[in-house]
């Protein structure tokens, strides 16, 4: 899905945005009555403002409205919203390259991400996990070579988990002065960040929660913190650090 956002600046990879149809919303029994939250897959500015790309899957009231959108259709937006993704020396010291593990529509932030590391000349490879074919849209946004899929019915690459595709890269030699970045599922999330844990490499993991507001005001996405406390996935993530946390199962994570 594609919208022009007329006066925004132009977002970073990790950062999302705050959606809701403009015509519609809160209808028949008044849901969806809250905006969802997206992270963007692709951005460009021009003379008319920043063309903003999303990955969207209908599997709820609120992505489903989104997914009867047509040319010229209103869409509210507010953001970018949170915390992007670091550069590479900021996640691990004598970062040498990058990892990116994506699953599902969790491509999106990883596509951006991508294009900013390729224009630093920074060297990424991705990995991309899919649950079957017709969940597998958004690999058009990988352009590049360096890119290793798995797909649990067996369609595309390796067949099983994005993380059998990482456990073994992390069982290179330069696997500790690589930076991992991952978007997808909590499942997903929680391996990625149980692998780097055991193996001493750093990572960020770009999560998801049920969120009201996107300021931080609602505390509805709130989670624990491995020292204590908590932290608010729409002010301080949704970026974080995976040695932060205890674990990356977000109760309720989803688009709906």
């Amino acid at each position: 899905m594609s919208a022009l956002d007329p006066e925004g600046p132009l977002p970073r990879a990790g950062q999302f945005y705050m959606l809701a149809c403009e015509r519609g919303w809160g209808g028949g029994g008044e849901r969806p009555f809250l905006p969802r939250a997206f992270s963007v897959a692709e951005a460009t500015s021009g003379d008319d403002g920043v063309r903003l790309t999303f990955l969207l899957e209908d599997v709820g009231p609120g992505t489903h409205e989104l997914a009867r959108l047509e040319l010229g259709d209103g869409l509210l937006i507010t953001g970018p919203l949170g915390k992007p993704f670091s550069p590479p020396m900021a996640v691990t010291d004598g970062a040498a390259g990058a990892i990116l593990v994506g699953g599902g529509i969790g491509l999106a932030p990883l596509a951006m991400l991508r294009r900013e590391l390729a224009e630093r000349g920074f060297p990424a490879r991705s990995l991309l996990g899919f649950r079957d074919e017709r969940h597998s849209g958004g690999l058009e946004l990988f352009r590049c070579s360096e890119v290793r899929l798995a797909s649990e019915d067996g369609h595309a690459g390796h067949r099983g988990y994005v993380t059998d595709l990482l456990a073994v890269m992390l069982e290179g030699d330069a696997a500790g002065s690589a930076a991992v970045y991952a978007c997808g599922p909590p499942a997903m999330l929680e391996e990625v960040r149980a692998l780097c844990e055991s193996r001493g490499v750093e990572a960020e993991l770009a999560m998801e929660s049920p969120m009201a507001c996107g300021y931080g005001a609602c505390f509805g996405c709130a989670m624990p913190l491995r020292s204590g406390g908590y932290m608010r996935l729409c002010v301080d993530g949704p970026v974080v650090n995976a040695r932060d946390i205890e674990t990356a199962m977000v109760e309720g994570a989803g688009h709906r």
